[in-house]
C-alpha cells in the first residue's frame, strides 16, 4: 500500500486500516514468539504501513485544524 492510495481514504477508513494493521502486527509477534512465523519480512512491511497510516492521519488532522483556524 502506498501513500497516494491512503490519502484518498477518509479518516474513518484510515482508522479501520490502522486497527487491522495492529491486529496483524500482534498476530505476527505472537507467531514469532511461538516459532511459527514463516515470512519475517512481513513484520517490517506491517510496521511501515502502520507508520504510513499514522502519518497520513496526522496530516489530515493538521489540515483540518488549519482550515478550521482560518474560518
Amino acid at each position: 500500500m502506498n501513500a497516494s492510495e491512503l490519502r484518498e481514504k477518509t479518516p474513518d477508513q484510515l482508522r479501520d486500516e490502522l486497527a487491522n494493521l495492529k491486529k496483524e502486527s500482534f498476530n505476527l509477534r505472537f507467531q514469532q514468539a511461538t516459532g511459527a512465523l514463516e515470512n519475517t519480512a512481513r513484520m517490517r512491511v506491517v510496521k511501515r504501513d502502520t507508520a504510513r497510516v499514522l502519518t497520513i492521519l496526522n496530516e489530515k488532522a493538521a489540515a483540518a485544524a488549519t482550515t478550521e483556524a482560518e474560518d
